[in-house]
């Protein structure tokens, strides 16, 4: 590939406004979210996302729960993305299994 398809792709990921500092913050205002860690899994273009979620909102929810919680919150940025995959954790399952 050419740099200039780089620069297309930088650009196309840029004008979607999807990036992980807004999805974190979104993810912080809505469920209260005590720690967000985002990975863009497509090379910088923008469009594949994996995050672990913690927050105390989902204890007592099974995992679909915890997904449709994040989705319905997401709604805009996973429309306009192509891969999403969400981690979701309490505080206390955080704790455990967090890297030491």
């Amino acid at each position: 590939m050419s740099g200039s398809n780089d620069v297309d792709v930088g650009q196309s990921a840029a004008s979607s406004g999807v990036t992980p500092d807004a999805i974190k913050a979104k993810l912080e205002e809505k469920l209260g979210a005590t720690h967000v860690q985002i990975d863009d899994l497509s090379g910088g273009c923008g469009q594949m996302y994996e995050a672990i979620i913690v927050s105390p909102q989902f204890a007592k929810k099974t995992t679909l729960a915890r997904h449709r919680l994040v989705n319905t919150s997401l709604k805009d940025e996973i429309a306009a993305i192509h891969a999403w995959t969400p981690k979701c954790h309490t505080p206390e399952e955080w704790e455990k299994k967090k890297p030491q």
